[in-house]
């Protein structure tokens, strides 16, 4: 009885036990929960009612990236540009702090570029890139805008303007001087070469005269503000003209170096044809796969009609490759046709051999990817993003590839292939290729930023040039201000974001025509084209 009493008691009793478990239960997962969400709140507080942030969305912090990257190569453009000028007064030994700054905010950028290319590239985690880059992008002109004040104290423009007046004026003589000499070259280089041979410093000397123009009117002004006694207008009219003198320099110099480029592509030619026919026949020896004949009777064809075009061959349309003939772009013609016989005979280049088509691989490299920084340095008031990205992914695979061309052997290797040296070649070969690729890219890029952009030229050549290569800003924003003409905000100077655009132009660059309708640089946001009017005669 007893017992079965108590077996009639167990199941109440489980009933009574289980009901303040479960609740016990439940009033601890509430308490976690509760606790998790707490911590959560707690890390991703930023402000003190402890709101959580809103997550950017993919495509704004793209855009965002993208502008940065473009500002941040702006001012490390620019901070370069008025260091050499600082360098050339004042010895590298004064401006050395400076120049350590500048490096490190560089490194910074070359960074943030690599992971825009890799992105570029299709590697996913696009968030992390992107928050990575503008964050490298921030470090970088951080670092400049700490230290402009500093750059500022060292040069003392304020007062030293006399000097440096004249210092630029002396400057302003040499590409000048060589306008005319560059017009000379360049009729030659389209006498004796093909169109396509030209094609890298087409505009060349036109943007040349028009800073230089610009240069002078500049000058003028600022040693009309030094006589009168307005020291701070000088510093802006030296400034701008310094930038604008820099950019005729390297214009007129890409000419120069185009020159000699085609003239050292043309003096190798020959012996590179030469190579190219000896692999050919070499592969050509027990070719049985069908991918590898094909690839052969590919390379032959542009042999021969290489070998036409120099007017190497009975009737063909060449006079020593006067007027027919682009050099560089035949050296990479022969190039390709050597790195096809490598992939089709699954070889890997090394020796003597491997050593000279690095050397003529670097040639063609090195004047794509000059021709393509020209470029965008003088014309980077309206190139975005993406031509930025590909210039300077093309300038890490040049150093890259020059890098273990200066330190390759010169004597042949064992018979029996060693990986080391081989392999080394064999990627040098593909930096040296993809640098090539990569600026040519760039190049194409930027001329399209430009077209859409659009000509400054249609109302005058005043401030055109110079907003279009950089030299003058927009105005920067002030609360309750109307919108910034072009030149308000006065010319770049050494520093960040924060401090490039510290010399206010105001007035000093208006003029009374009205803008044109703006524009929009791609990838980077607004960008205007300037006015343009009569300038006062230097």
């Amino acid at each position: 009885m007893v017992g079965a009493a108590a077996a009639g008691r167990d199941p109440g009793a489980s009933g009574d036990l289980v009901l303040p478990l479960v609740a016990a239960v439940a009033a601890m997962a509430v308490a976690a929960y509760t606790s998790v969400r707490r911590r959560l709140r707690t890390r991703t507080r930023t402000t003190p009612g402890g709101h959580a942030p809103t997550v950017v969305r993919l495509d704004e912090l793209d855009l965002r990236a993208r502008r940065l990257l473009v500002g941040t190569d702006d001012c490390v453009r620019t901070s370069r540009e008025e260091l050499r000028w600082a360098a050339a007064q004042l010895g590298d030994e004064a401006i050395r702090g400076h120049a350590e700054a500048l490096e490190a905010a560089a490194s910074e950028l070359a960074a943030a570029f690599g992971m825009r290319q890799r992105l570029d590239d299709g590697e996913e985690g696009a968030r992390a890139l992107l928050e990575e880059i503008v964050a490298r992008c921030g470090a970088a002109g951080r670092r400049l805008d700490a230290e402009a004040p500093g750059f500022d104290r060292t040069r003392a423009l304020e007062r030293t303007a006399p000097g440096a007046l004249e210092h630029a004026e002396a400057r302003f003589r040499e590409p000048a001087a060589r306008v005319a000499e560059a017009d000379g070259t360049l009729a030659e280089l389209r006498g004796r070469y093909a169109l396509s041979a030209c094609l890298p410093v087409t505009g060349h000397d036109e943007q040349a005269r028009d800073r230089l123009f610009f240069a002078a009117t500049c000058l003028h002004r600022g040693r009309r503000a030094v006589d009168l006694g307005h020291t701070g207008s000088a510093v802006v009219h030296l400034r701008a003209a310094e930038a604008a003198v820099d950019q005729a320099t390297l214009l007129v110099a890409g000419i120069a170096r185009l020159a000699s480029a085609l003239a050292a592509a043309a003096r190798v030619l020959p012996d590179a044809l030469t190579a190219a026919e000896t692999d050919l026949r070499e592969a050509a020896v027990g070719s049985a796969r069908t991918d590898l004949r094909t690839r052969i009777a590919h390379g032959e064809a542009v042999v021969a009609r290489l070998r036409r075009e120099l007017g190497e061959e009975k009737g063909g349309p060449g006079t020593g490759g006067r007027g027919v003939l682009d050099p560089v772009g035949a050296l990479r013609r022969v190039e390709e046709v050597a790195a096809g016989l490598d992939r089709a005979s699954r070889r890997r280049p090394e020796g003597p051999r491997a050593l000279d088509r690095l050397e003529r691989a670097l040639l063609v490299a090195r004047s794509s990817v000059g021709a393509a920084s020209d470029y965008v340095t003088t014309r980077r008031g309206a190139v975005g993003c993406e031509a930025r990205t590909r210039l300077a992914e093309a300038e890490r695979r040049l150093r890259a590839a020059e890098r273990t061309g200066a330190s390759a052997p010169v004597s042949a290797p064992a018979p029996a292939p060693s990986p080391g040296p081989a392999s080394a070649l064999a990627a040098a070969l593909a930096d040296a290729r993809e640098a090539d690729t990569l600026a040519r890219q760039a190049r194409q890029l930027a001329e399209r930023d430009v077209r859409a952009y659009g000509t400054p030229y249609g109302e005058g050549i005043w401030t055109g040039g110079a907003v279009l290569g950089g030299i003058l800003l927009g105005a920067p924003h002030r609360p309750g201000a109307p919108e910034g003409h072009p030149g308000d905000g006065g010319p770049a100077g050494y520093g960040g974001p924060g401090t490039r655009a510290r010399r206010d132009g105001g007035e000093l660059f208006r003029t009374e025509r009205p803008r044109r309708p703006s524009a929009r640089r791609r990838d980077d946001g607004p960008a205007e084209p300037p006015a343009a009017g009569p300038p006062d005669s230097p």
